[in-house]
């Protein structure tokens, strides 16, 4: 048995409710984050709910704290791994997110 697929329509809406989320924890933050993580959790209930991904960087996914770079994050690039380096200065999650270097074009040089 196939398991039921949400419509698209209900796909779109719960994308929108998640940017109007995001966009509300970004200003809340800096008065309020406590307020600003309730907006996190909800935004992903809805993500998993209607299985709409979130992106990479907004939030930690250990404690659902926005992060803010600078002021409750810290991001590094290493460039052994090729990664960014997130961690979360609230609970010390480390997230890592794989960079791929532009490769030059080997045609330009032997023409030239």
């Amino acid at each position: 048995m196939r398991r039921s697929s949400k419509p698209e329509a209900w796909k779109k809406i719960a994308r929108e409710r998640i940017v109007i989320l995001f966009a509300q924890a970004e200003r809340e933050f800096a008065k309020h984050p406590e307020r600003a993580k309730r907006y996190v959790e909800l935004a992903r209930k809805i993500g998993m709910r209607y299985r709409v991904r979130l992106g990479r960087a907004d939030f930690c996914r250990q404690c659902n704290a926005y992060l803010k770079p600078g002021v409750n994050c810290r991001f590094r690039l290493r460039r052994d791994r090729q990664a960014v380096v997130a961690t979360c200065l609230a609970c010390g999650h480390v997230s890592r997110h794989p960079y791929i270097k532009e490769k030059r074009s080997i045609k330009g040089k032997e023409e030239g």
